[in-house]
């Protein structure tokens, strides 16, 4: 009698679970989603579309680029957290919406790691200190020494409070002890618009805002704020070259929602990096000054971990409160 209903039980079981394994192993089977969490026109948007079209036709499903900006990223990185953990949505996500964005916010609605799951670091997104030629220093040593002998021109100008390009900044100013002022900027372009002008002696920029003034000589390039030098300049050095253990990242990558099913988010990896690693596909992200990375969902969700850490307690420090 007990063993009857034992099979009863386990052959009924084996009928619910049966469409969720279908539904698995036919995936995808209707379009995918991927939200970008910024306006159209840029770096991510660029990032999404580009990637999107390959998996298009990789997967066999159109993949919609829906854009969904406000709040610092912060409104589109929350819709994906909350959406079904089934592999339809996905999210182009930065360094902000996943580290920083958290310290900065007062009511968080989202956690960045608990709420996602990683797939791969798209691309770095390098950040490079760029001046005006007015400014004599040739490299990180004699701009610190400038710095120090001229006071009155000790200012930085960024995309704006709480992003890596400000962060950069502070970090730059515990590393060497001078007192570096933040002047914040709505956006990249309006800080590099000032000094070009003259209007402010240095500003920490996405090497996709700055990379045609630097080719043209209207700025000049100190350095880069990753370890590594990039390939397309590598004559400019990295800020660790000098200040051993400097390190500030920016990047874009690739996340769905938490909990999703491992056989998806094998098959999202696997397509994803195809995607990014199609010279195609790495060729157009060179040119606009982004570094093809393309590495495993470990390595990415563990950079992620690290990173939060990492800003939450600059961001402490620094004495940046959240709006």
């Amino acid at each position: 009698m007990n063993s009857h209903f034992l099979k009863l039980g386990l052959a009924w079981g084996l009928m619910l679970l049966a469409p969720l394994v279908m539904a698995q192993s036919e995936f995808p089977s209707k379009p995918l989603r991927m939200v970008v969490p910024y306006p159209p026109g840029a770096s991510t948007d660029s990032l999404g579309r580009i990637v999107a079209q390959k998996l298009s036709v990789s997967m066999g499903q159109s993949v919609i680029v829906d854009n969904k900006g406000g709040a610092s990223g912060n409104i589109g990185s929350d819709f994906v957290a909350k959406s079904l953990p089934d592999g339809y949505t996905l999210m182009v996500g930065t360094d902000a919406t996943h580290t920083a964005n958290v310290f900065l916010t007062a009511s968080p609605t989202f956690h960045p790691v608990k709420d996602f799951t990683a797939l791969t670091q798209a691309v770095a997104n390098p950040i490079v200190l760029v001046v005006h030629p007015g400014i004599p220093a040739k490299n990180l040593a004699e701009l610190i020494a400038y710095f120090k002998q001229h006071p009155d021109q000790l200012s930085y100008g960024s995309s704006g409070t709480g992003s890596p390009h400000h962060l950069a900044g502070e970090l730059l100013k515990q590393f060497t002890g001078t007192p570096l002022v933040h002047v914040a900027y709505r956006g990249g372009g309006p800080a590099i618009t000032d000094l070009l002008g003259g209007q402010i002696p240095m500003v920490f920029s996405s090497l996709i805002t700055v990379l045609p003034h630097i080719k043209s000589g209207k700025l000049k390039a100190i350095g880069f704020t990753q370890t590594s030098r990039y390939p397309g300049l590598p004559q400019v050095p990295t800020f660790a070259e000098t200040l051993p253990g400097f390190e500030m990242n920016s990047w874009l990558g690739f996340f769905a929602p938490a909990k999703l099913p491992v056989a998806v988010s094998k098959r999202l990896h696997g397509e994803l990096v195809k995607a990014l690693r199609d010279p195609e596909v790495a060729l157009k992200l060179d040119g606009m000054g982004l570094m093809v990375v393309a590495n495993t969902s470990e390595e990415f969700a563990e950079q992620v971990r690290k990173e939060l850490e990492q800003r939450g307690k600059l961001i402490q420090q620094a004495g940046i409160k959240p709006e």
